[in-house]
C-alpha cells in the first residue's frame, strides 16, 4: 500500500480541491492511502492572504471528503518536513495551481533522505469558481440586496 501526501490551504472548498485530492490518491494506485496536510492559518497569512475559514474548520471539512484517509494540520512552527518524516509518504503531490517548483521540492526531499517522489497533479477542474480567490471576488462584487441575507446571522 502506497502512502500519498497532499498539502494545501483548502480555504473555501471548491471542485478543484476535490479533483486535486482524487487525482493525488490515484497516483498511489490500488489501495493507496491519502494523507492531507492542511496549512495553518499563520502559514496561509504569510504566503497568501488572511484565510476566510479557520484552520480547525478547514481540517474538519477535509476529513469529510471521500478520497481522504487521514488529515492533519501542518506544524505550528512552520517546519514543513516534520509531518513528512512522521507519515513517510511514497508520493507528495502538488496541485496544478500551487506555486511550488517540483525540482526544488524533490531536491529538498532527497537532501533529507526521504523516499518520497514529488509529483505535480496536472488535472484541474476549470470552472467559473475554481479558486478561493475567485469565490471571494465574486462575493465582494455581488449585490446582496433583498431577502438573501434575511436569515443570515452575524
Amino acid at each position: 500500500m502506497k502512502k500519498v501526501m497532499a498539502t494545501g490551504t483548502f480555504d473555501i472548498l471548491h471542485p478543484g480541491h476535490g479533483v486535486y485530492l482524487e487525482e493525488s490518491k490515484k497516483l498511489g494506485g490500488e489501495n493507496a492511502k491519502l494523507y492531507v496536510v492542511v496549512a495553518r492559518d499563520s502559514t496561509v497569512e504569510r504566503r497568501k492572504r488572511v484565510p476566510i475559514v479557520g484552520e480547525e474548520q478547514r481540517l474538519e471539512l477535509i476529513k469529510m471528503l471521500k478520497p481522504v484517509d487521514e488529515a492533519y494540520l501542518g506544524d505550528p512552527n512552520g517546519d514543513v518536513f516534520k509531518i513528512v518524516y512522521e507519515i513517510d509518504p511514497d508520493i507528495i503531490t502538488v496541485g496544478a495551481d500551487q506555486n511550488h517548483d517540483i525540482s526544488r521540492l524533490q531536491a529538498a526531499i532527497d537532501k533529507r533522505g526521504l523516499k518520497a517522489k514529488a509529483i505535480r497533479v496536472e488535472k484541474y477542474r476549470d470552472c467559473e469558481l475554481d479558486s478561493s480567490c475567485k469565490i471571494i471576488k465574486k462575493a465582494r462584487r455581488t449585490n446582496f440586496e433583498g431577502k438573501i441575507l434575511d436569515n443570515c446571522e452575524d
